[in-house]
């Protein structure tokens, strides 16, 4: 089972219509739902289980500028900025720190690697800087083993995933969003060559603009209504563990092991090295636009197995007037890797025995939505007036978070975007045609 996520109360009833239908209770959708019921816009979003459900409880818990892709940068900073005022933003404290986070060099290719992005961050590198020695040993108390540096952000930070989206949906209820829960969104209407609303197992949403925030869903919901949206799942798992005397506060990576200090005491623990992907019919359809990240990161990833004709991405129909995948999947629970988790584990009490004999309270796993280029789709669909994508944010959703709903909220009407969202665009994967921002901040 998936973590213990902070509570949204059920209890909205579906209206008919509304300006705007979101799709997906994750961080994205609930961010989205915050600042359009902000700004007046009539907003339901629905949600097949309950809030933050899977991917967006279920990652580590980094809110991080450091190694993003340069396309990325410009919103990360954004959202650092929201993530600083969080608490004022949505009432609640959701476990925002600014611990710093670290990537960890074993040796020197790891070092020229890590100071490839620093050159290649520019400006944005702000104040990301290359320690090593005793700068690097304070901030890993009781360490046994010496790094040959790291990559250290301290204005990078740490959440807690189990509350901040919550937090959002919550916050966002009550400046005036619908938010509905065990409400599956179905398919999406259109007329005219345009989006006209949703069906969810509850009836029609009218709704002149869909935005699908559906994390590993996402690429099954368009194509009912004839987009293609080149995304794939893969799983990644975590462990946390109780609370731990002594140990290093913030987060870091290295090879075999990566961590985060949590709000509660505790280490959620990952393997940061391999994720898994389900071969399903997905992986075919899809094969040509993943194959150029698949032969640089094939290492990085292991494959398996999954279900071809059930399941969330196997070929199983639509069914008129009965359950749909949607209902049948309420949450996606997969399996956690429980060998690579406690490979991890083992390799990081190597480096810090003050976890020894200290409980593993959980494991979980959750799919990752994934793109060809590994950056977020932030975009209108122009073949589809009325659709609105905001998702494939590729393990980097949660910090990126606030600033994307923002981003999409600003996309939706029409007002001066936080960022310049060409980065993001839908059609990337149609015209070929990929745009950098430039190194100024």
């Amino acid at each position: 089972m998936g973590p213990p996520v902070d509570p949204v109360p059920a209890g909205d009833s579906q209206p008919k219509s509304a300006d705007v239908v979101i799709v997906g209770g994750g961080i994205i959708g609930v961010s989205t739902a915050l600042f359009l019921a902000k700004r007046g816009v009539s907003v339901v979003l629905c949600e097949k289980g309950h809030i933050a459900g899977e991917q967006s409880s279920r990652n580590w818990g980094w809110c991080r500028r450091m190694g993003r892709d340069p396309r990325e940068l410009p919103l990360i900073v954004e959202a650092l900025k929201m993530w600083g005022d969080i608490e004022q933003l949505v009432g609640e404290d959701v476990g925002f720190r600014r611990t710093g986070i670290l990537y960890l060099c074993q040796d020197e290719s790891d070092v020229e690697h890590h100071s490839e992005w620093l050159k290649t961050a520019g400006d944005y590198a702000l104040d990301t800087r290359m320690i090593e020695g005793r700068a690097l040993a304070d901030l890993m108390p009781g360490a046994q083993k010496n790094f040959r540096a790291a990559l250290h952000t301290p204005s990078d930070g740490r959440a807690e995933p189990q509350k901040a989206a919550p937090a959002i949906a919550r916050a966002a209820r009550r400046a005036g969003a619908h938010i509905l829960l065990r409400c599956a969104v179905r398919e999406i209407e259109t007329e005219g060559g345009r989006v006209s609303g949703v069906v969810t197992e509850n009836g029609l949403i009218r709704a002149g603009t869909v935005v699908v925030a559906g994390g590993a869903w996402s690429s099954r919901l368009c194509r009912d209504v004839g987009v293609r949206l080149p995304q794939l799942a893969v799983r990644s798992s975590v462990m946390r563990t109780a609370p731990v005397e002594g140990g290093p506060d913030g987060a870091a990576w290295t090879e075999g092991f990566a961590y985060r200090k949590r709000l509660d005491g505790g280490y959620t623990i990952a393997d940061g090295t391999i994720s898994y992907h389900h071969v399903n019919p997905d992986s075919f359809r899809y094969f040509a636009d993943f194959l150029p990240i698949l032969s640089r990161e094939w290492r990085s990833v292991g494959l398996r197995f999954g279900d071809f004709v059930g399941g969330p991405f196997g070929l199983s129909p639509k069914l008129d007037g009965a359950a749909t995948v949607y209902e049948t999947h309420r949450t996606l629970d997969p399996e956690p890797a429980e060998g690579r988790l406690e490979q991890a584990r083992a390799s990081m009490e190597k480096v810090f025995p003050a976890l020894k004999g200290v409980p593993t309270v959980q494991r979980w796993a959750a799919f990752i939505d994934a793109t060809p280029d590994a950056v977020p789709v932030i975009a209108p669909v122009k073949s589809m007036p009325g659709l609105v994508l905001a998702t494939g944010f590729s393990g980097h959703g949660f910090g990126i978070g606030p600033a994307a709903g923002r981003l999409t909220a600003d996309l939706v009407t029409n007002d001066t975007p936080l960022v310049d969202p060409r980065a993001f665009r839908y059609e990337r994967f149609i015209d070929g045609t990929k745009h950098r921002p430039t190194t100024g901040v």
